[in-house]
């Protein structure tokens, strides 16, 4: 790395790992909840691309931001992201991703699920609101939504306090926080998950895999998870 690249790079410290967990989904399937590695960017790249064309449910915007915050880590250009995906067999089925603002508080960048109905976006958000409470032990989690559907399920069914003062890095509307106290009332019934994994299903989780563009895009029609 060169001098000037030094410069370029924001100052980085090692967050603490994510645990893998698994959580059985509605249709009986078995996702795992990992930490991606900054070398599975490009994978995710190619998985988060397609969707940028896709309108319905504001797919579009959600997809080219988290390209950009997932490049932006990749290049070593944001402090302090991480990324959690949700892999079926393997299979890429969804990411969230976000970052420390600071020791004590936590950004919420963004959730995609590419297979609908399962819940798998609002079990993937519910394991981020879970790395950035109990693993990086913050007090609270600025967020905002770009969707009706987000709004409902963050800002409704967590019951999150409003935060007008506090200008996200997102922009739009005002910023929302969980705190501490909201994530562990609303612990009990979203936060699920069994920890350890088990040897045989963490083994398939240990390489992501994308669908092909057709596939992906043919499962967002109905309402995100």
């Amino acid at each position: 790395m060169n001098n000037l690249e030094a410069i370029l790079r924001p100052p980085e410290r090692q967050l603490p790992p994510y645990p893998p967990k698994v959580i059985v989904l509605a249709s009986g399937e078995k996702m795992v909840v990992r930490e991606a590695k900054r070398e599975e960017v490009p994978t995710l790249l190619k998985a988060v691309a397609p969707l940028i064309q896709v309108e319905r449910d504001f797919y579009d915007i959600v997809a080219a931001r988290t390209y950009a915050e997932l490049l932006g880590w990749l290049r070593y250009r944001v402090r302090d992201e991480y990324c959690l995906v949700g892999l079926i067999d393997g299979v890429l089925v969804g990411l969230v991703n976000g970052r420390c603002l600071s020791r004590k508080i936590g950004i919420s960048y963004h959730t995609i699920a590419m297979r609908r109905g399962l819940r798998i976006g609002a079990h993937l958000f519910a394991s981020k609101m879970e790395y950035h409470i109990e693993y990086l032990g913050q007090q609270e989690v600025y967020i905002v939504a770009e969707s009706p559907i987000g709004f409902r399920r963050w800002m409704i069914e967590y019951g999150l306090e409003k935060r007008p003062q506090v200008h996200h890095e997102l922009g739009g509307v005002m910023s929302w926080a969980l705190t501490r106290q909201l994530y562990f009332d609303a612990k009990p019934r979203l936060v699920v998950g069994e920890r350890p994994v088990a040897e045989d299903v963490l083994e398939t989780a240990k390489t992501i895999t994308v669908v092909e563009e057709a596939v992906l895009l043919g499962q967002v029609t109905g309402k995100p998870a």
